[in-house]
């Protein structure tokens, strides 16, 4: 469609349910040196279309071994000099949790003192296939040698809009990656046009798969430019009868000239237009816009030893801050691993919409001693601590900038037993330790928790009691 004169343009890519699709081969003009789209305009000339990055295809995923160029206990991606999603793929794995471990200890060396218990690292039995979101672009490119249009889908090149084909990726859920290749190939016969950033034209703009780690149900949503879909059904059928583990499949629609994948406007094409998971023995509802951790198996992981960490004996009163849905927060509650959770919990989030998610998760889990409010959770401790109103744990998983002075300030001010600070940005974490202990408090404990296996990112947690 075209944006200012609400024309289609059809000659390139057949748009849904109407003639001229990608196996046309006939109809593209193959595109000259100064214009490298092979996307024909109204005038016959061919249009800039989206970029693409040139593709090794040398070689597929395989483990290190001694032979190759790969060490052992690493990894090869062709791709991987161009993706830059894995940053440390050819470090073997053990190496890279050292590297990860003498990294967050040096961040926090002046904050730890002799009695400080620092645990090593908690990694993953298999740092594969861990991603349980995928999502991809889809864009067109000429075909020199087939004199055609072809379409790619895989990630962005680092740094740039270009797009990396894969058919491999040893981080995201293999059969979301296998839907996402489906749906590739169910564009020609559909006739579906991928989108184009650079004229804003063309219909499907990405895929995103969400993944149940526990209860295998799968969320396909399809994003696409315009509401219109002609041919749905035919699509969703064929896609479930390639893939029969899909359990809804929701299309969102994004008709803005952005980088932001997902739109405001959604409709379900089949299932309930959502998925459940379980996460330390609690069922979560996912939406295709709800935060949950990509990697499940670590989650759990970062969760028992956050929890464990806060020391709960059934008595405290305890709160989430920066709780988003809820999770955390709910598991609290709960307990686990058979220990009590806490008498109370209090979830503070300043999304409403989160908030709400958080509500409905606890009303689905039956969870009565968690209460969410909407609320800046600074201001909200800060009134607590004017009412006099008790607080035992406070536990907080700030964004990666980390927390404030001024929410620091109010939990000093309210004063509870035990802070268990989880965070995605030990840098952040350790830059708000100090100013804890500035005010009069101790790192009792450190765990580093590897989520993120072939990159350098480590999640961390550290309790701290006042001295």
């Amino acid at each position: 469609m075209d944006a200012r004169s609400g024309k289609n343009n059809l000659d390139r890519l057949g748009k849904p349910g109407r003639p001229g699709g990608l196996s046309d081969a006939s109809r593209p003009n193959k595109p000259n040196k100064s214009n490298k789209s092979g996307k024909a305009s109204k005038s016959g000339k061919p249009t800039k279309f989206a970029k693409a990055a040139p593709v090794r295809r040398d070689g597929g995923l395989r483990a290190g071994c001694a032979r190759g160029g790969v060490a052992p206990g690493a990894f090869f991606c062709p791709i991987d000099s161009k993706c830059g999603g894995c940053e440390w793929l050819a470090v073997p794995y053990a190496e890279q949790l050292k590297r990860k471990q003498h990294e967050v200890e040096g961040l926090f060396g002046g904050l730890l003192d002799s009695e400080t218990a620092v645990r090593p690292i908690l990694g993953m039995d298999d740092p594969r296939y861990y991603r349980n979101k995928v999502v991809s672009p889809y864009v067109g490119i000429w075909d020199k040698k087939a004199r055609q249009m072809r379409v790619l889908c895989g990630m962005y090149e680092r740094g740039t809009h270009r797009v990396i084909d894969s058919d491999e990726c040893l981080l995201e859920n293999r059969e979301a990656k296998r839907i996402i290749l489906t749906i590739r190939d169910l564009m020609r016969r559909f006739r579906i046009e991928p989108y184009d950033e650079d004229t804003d034209e063309g219909f499907l703009r990405h895929v995103q798969v969400r993944v149940g780690h526990t209860s295998g149900e799968i969320m396909v949503t399809v994003v696409t430019r315009e509401d219109q879909f002609p041919g749905a059904k035919g699509f969703v059928r064929a896609l479930r009868e390639k893939h029969p583990s899909i359990t809804t499949v929701v299309q969102n629609v994004n008709a803005r000239q952005t980088n932001v994948i997902l739109g405001d406007k959604e409709r379900t094409l089949f299932g309930p237009g959502f998925i459940l998971d379980e996460l330390c023995g609690l069922s979560f509802r996912i939406s295709s816009k709800s935060f949950y951790q990509v990697n499940s198996t670590q989650t759990e992981v970062l969760y028992r030893r956050a929890i464990g960490m806060a020391k709960l004996e059934g008595t405290e009163v305890l709160m989430d801050a920066y709780c988003g849905t809820g999770t955390i927060g709910l598991v609290a509650a709960r307990g686990v691993d058979g220990n009590p959770g806490a008498a109370r919990v209090i979830g503070v989030e300043e999304r409403p919409d989160a908030v709400a998610d958080a509500r409905n998760n606890a009303r689905h889990n039956g969870i009565k001693r968690a209460e969410f409010v909407a609320a800046d959770a600074g201001e909200y401790m800060h009134r607590m601590a004017d009412e006099g109103a008790p607080l035992d744990v406070l536990m907080m998983d700030p964004p990666r900038a980390g927390s404030t002075p001024e929410f620091l300030k109010a939990a000093c001010e309210l004063a509870p037993k035990r802070i268990v600070y989880i965070s995605c940005n030990p840098q952040t974490q350790a830059r708000d330790a100090a100013f804890l202990a500035e005010r009069g408090w101790r790192i009792v404990e450190m765990q580093p928790v590897d989520m993120f296996p072939h990159t350098s990112h480590a999640e961390n947690i550290i309790l701290l009691e006042r001295r």
